[in-house]
């Protein structure tokens, strides 16, 4: 009997070691895959410079346009043309060393700024008279004489004021284009005459250091140039552009 039993557990101990575990089904549907962005690519891919045997037939990124070759940037990395003009920020000079595109540079790109805040940031003051004229009847008619009398009087050339944008939807796409780019270079906007104090301080704006002295506005240009002043604060800007 001792054998019987001895194979019976010896049979016993041979299952229990070869049972396994019955395989899982692979189930019916992947795991969705993440899919990254061709410039967040671009931004961790390596890269090498290849040189190219001709480059006469590079043209501008944005305008697609060969001509004015020396104004054409080769970007280091993807090898594609831009001019200096046509890239936001523009680029005014030749940069030394490599230079990367926009979408090439680790740079965030520009966030335009939100009309709502345009108000706050200008420190613009509403105006409750909606019929106010930017250049009143009397502004008009001296300019009209001043113009008659350019001819006797060179010397004497007086400011003249700015024409503001009409438009106040074109108005505030060009005063957010200003605060776009002041708020991408970190600066803050004033419309007065600030001092910084790394620069040449206020000890230094007097009239015996200029060459030749300093001319002296008369009564009629500073009221133009407080009259100037008055139409900023009031939101009505000069036609301008901000490029960025």
């Amino acid at each position: 009997m001792a054998p019987s039993s001895s194979a019976a557990r010896a049979a016993q101990k041979f299952f229990s070691v070869r049972r396994t575990e019955a395989p899982r089904l692979p189930s019916s549907s992947p795991p969705p895959r993440k899919y990254r962005s061709m410039s967040d690519i671009m931004r961790t891919a390596k890269y090498s410079v290849i040189e190219r045997d001709d480059y006469s037939q590079i043209i501008c990124d944005q305008c697609g346009s060969g001509e004015r070759d020396d104004e054409l940037l080769l970007c280091d990395k993807c090898d594609r043309g831009f001019h200096m003009l046509c890239l936001r920020p523009i680029v005014i000079r030749v940069p030394i060393g490599s230079w990367y595109c926009p979408s090439c540079s680790d740079h965030r790109p520009v966030k335009r700024f939100p009309q709502t805040k345009i108000i706050d940031f200008f420190r613009i003051q509403k105006c409750t008279n909606k019929a106010e004229r930017c250049i009143s009847p009397q502004d008009a008619r001296r300019r009209r004489r001043r113009s008659a009398t350019l001819v006797l009087h060179k010397k004497r050339r007086r400011l003249l004021p700015y024409t503001p944008t009409e438009d106040p939807a074109r108005r505030l796409e060009q005063m957010g284009s200003l605060a776009s780019a002041l708020t991408a270079l970190h600066m803050e906007f004033s419309d007065d005459l600030t001092y910084f104090p790394d620069m040449a301080p206020r000890s230094a704006n007097q009239a015996k250091f200029e060459d030749g002295g300093m001319q002296i506005l008369s009564k009629e240009d500073t009221e133009t140039l407080e009259h100037c002043r008055a139409m900023y604060k009031r939101g009505e800007c000069p036609s301008s552009f901000s490029c960025f």
